[in-house]
């Protein structure tokens, strides 16, 4: 794959000065071998291989994620912590639920709910659209 050392390529440390406090450490073992067990890793788990590659005045390291195929909505929710999933649970019944019912629903402040709910949007599990009066939460 471009971009990728490969068994042949002779090691080198991209960080020296890191590369020699770790050595001293006990960090490391030896020079040259994390990159392997990264991509070993990645096999093991079933994942593709990142791709590695020198870039600009640093280094560079892609990562492929897994397909996650047609059911991927099918147990979101259910990892989350209770109030997150009550919240998730009673926008998914009721899209237009505003943060005051939420509230009165989990018996605690607006600003919790506001707090909860933004971690579900950077969660990339809803979004809002429209205003606070006639906007509507989506599922993501």
């Amino acid at each position: 794959m471009p971009g990728q050392e490969s068994k042949s390529q002779k090691s080198e440390a991209r960080n020296k000065k890191v590369a020699i406090i770790f050595k001293e450490a006990g960090v490391i073992e030896k020079y040259g071998s994390g990159i392997y067990r990264i991509i070993e890793a990645f096999h093991n788990y079933g994942l593709k291989t990142p791709l590695f590659e020198n870039f600009q005045n640093g280094f560079k390291v892609s990562i492929f994620s897994k397909d996650v195929g047609k059911d991927v909505g099918k147990d979101v929710g259910k990892k989350l912590p209770v109030n997150l999933q009550k919240i998730f649970s009673e926008i998914k019944e009721n899209p237009k639920i505003t943060i005051p019912e939420l509230s009165n629903i989990l018996n605690v402040t607006d600003r919790t709910v506001e707090r909860q709910i933004s971690t579900l949007k950077e969660m990339g599990m809803i979004k809002r659209e429209g205003g606070r009066k006639n906007g509507c939460w989506i599922i993501q």
